[in-house]
């Protein structure tokens, strides 16, 4: 405890000494520090830290003129999907027209114009900007397409019967 009490009360005397410029240089000799180094210059790391910030940006910012690979795989594959679809769209078309020549335009024909309508605009996404949503779309569009035209087809098949049951009966 003697040399506490002999800090403290001289403690000042102690304040305004510094070791030589020769003992700071073996003291840094034996650290394997050297002041003023390349490897712990400010600025290099200054220098370090801009450029990991520029690349860091350039990777993080999507590029707008490149289509990705994903959106031209989705644009085939809607190509196969479509060509399938409309076979048979156009398959029932031509099945419902032989039923009915001439109603005009009913809820069924206005339900499907719509559709259509609506497919076009799609279509037309999918060429300016193809992605999965849009492909799922087109193909949710075609196929509700088919089912109304199966529901028309149905009805109309019922009502077929119901007037050859009629002749049936009226002829017997």
């Amino acid at each position: 405890m003697k040399i506490e009490d002999f800090v403290r009360q001289n403690r000042s005397a102690f304040d305004d000494q510094e070791p030589s410029d020769k003992i700071w240089k073996n003291v840094e000799a034996s650290v394997g520090l050297q002041r003023g180094g390349w490897w712990n210059s400010l600025t290099l790391w200054r220098a370090a830290a801009v450029i990991f910030m520029v690349l860091s940006v350039y990777l993080l910012i999507p590029k707008g003129g490149e289509k990705p690979a994903n959106s031209d795989i989705a644009l085939k594959e809607f190509t196969d999907v479509e060509a399938f679809y409309v076979e048979q769209i156009s398959q029932k078309v031509e099945m419902i027209d032989e039923f009915q020549r001439s109603e005009g335009l009913n809820g069924f024909t206005q339900d499907f114009q719509q559709l259509e309508a609506m497919y076009l605009v799609l279509k037309e996404e999918m060429h300016t900007h193809p992605s999965q949503k849009v492909k799922d779309a087109l193909v949710l569009n075609l196929l509700v397409r088919i089912d109304l035209l199966n529901q028309q087809l149905h009805s109309l098949e019922k009502g077929y019967k119901a007037q050859e049951k009629d002749k049936k009966s009226t002829s017997i």
